[in-house]
């Protein structure tokens, strides 16, 4: 299959194309269906007629333009984004289990959430303490790192005791909570949900992902010398400690950011990178792009059965683990468990 993707080093022009089109096609569909089913020609006539501003239908603004759409950009956003993240730390940590939450900030987002939702702030106080415990969960981790050695376990380590003491102060926190208020709100939070998403949500974590994506996708190559041992990457010209950091400053960026926007979302940054590495093997340079693509394109398709498969929104957790589940067993049996 990699023959049809890449040719002398490089990823075909026309596949940059696809890769391109495919999310914006989904995103279409994903806009088209729901409650109420709404033609592509239709979307495209008020897409036409906004930019031209031409008086809209006022149902149709409503439906697409407040409703819909936002939903479906930071679907696109956080798709790529923890794509982007889970290829960057299977690729740092050489582990092909490693996901965006192994170094504790999923864990300590979702705390400070918890702690917003208790003090009754409104979603922007949520989204931005959520932001700012998972950026202070990252710099707890490399403080422990800093205090017993520098090395790929003790980060590990150090992140497993990070997520561990978060999920216990949040199991607290739940225990202690008004379990007829704030209980069943931290509860659906947690389970992730597009139901928050607005512009306004958008304007503090969209950039910051969005940022994070393009410093990963165009430092790709670096990954791939930092999969080495730290003394080949060094011969190679390459400030080990440094870059190292850097990318894991913008994964992190990128969960909590994600995380903020629409709670915990599992298996994107696992399944995804492992589909793009059967698709183009494991060279970054290739994966990376690809994963962007395909990460924001599965997102959106999940976000259409949060709100299409059931009278009631399903959480998306619940259905990232019910369809990400038996993807990923058709991928150990296809590979033998052997993804590199």
């Amino acid at each position: 299959m990699k023959k049809y993707f890449i040719k002398n080093g490089n990823i075909k022009f026309y596949v940059y194309i696809i890769l391109f089109i495919f999310p914006i096609f989904s995103a279409l569909i994903a806009i088209s269906i729901g409650r109420m089913s709404i033609s592509i020609f239709d979307i495209l006539k008020l897409f036409k007629n906004h930019i031209m501003n031409i008086k809209l239908d006022p149902m149709l603004e409503s439906v697409i333009i407040n409703i819909r759409l936002p939903r479906i950009i930071t679907a696109l956003i956080v798709g790529a984004g923890l794509t982007c993240a889970g290829i960057t730390f299977q690729s740092l940590f050489s582990n092909p289990l490693a996901t965006p939450d192994i170094l504790g900030v999923t864990s300590a987002s979702s705390l400070g959430a918890i702690i917003a939702i208790l003090l009754s702030l409104n979603t922007m106080g949520i989204q931005t303490l959520a932001l700012l415990t998972g950026l202070l969960s990252i710099f707890i981790t490399l403080r422990i790192v800093k205090s017993v050695g520098s090395s790929i376990i003790m980060l590990v380590l150090s992140g497993i005791i990070v997520s561990s003491f978060a999920n216990a102060i949040s199991s607290l926190l739940k225990y202690t909570a008004d379990p007829t208020d704030k209980l069943p709100q931290i509860t659906y939070w947690l389970m992730g949900s597009f139901s928050r998403a607005s512009y306004a949500n958008l304007l503090l974590a969209g950039p910051l992902i969005i940022l994070s994506v393009i410093f990963i996708y165009k430092m790709r190559w670096r990954l791939n010398i930092l999969s080495l041992s730290e003394d080949e990457a060094k011969s190679l010209g390459i400030n080990v400690k440094n870059t190292r950091l850097l990318f894991i400053f913008a994964s992190t960026i990128i969960t909590a950011s994600s995380i903020s926007l629409c709670g915990q979302i599992g298996w994107i940054g696992l399944i995804i990178p492992h589909i793009c590495r059967l698709i183009v093997g494991a060279n970054n340079v290739y994966t990376v792009p690809i994963g962007i693509s395909f990460g924001a394109a599965f997102m959106v398709l999940i976000e259409s059965l949060s709100r299409t498969i059931s009278v009631i929104e399903l959480p998306i957790s619940i259905l990232t683990a019910i369809i990400g589940a038996p993807i990923f067993i058709a991928l150990l049996r296809r590979t033998g468990g052997q993804f590199r």
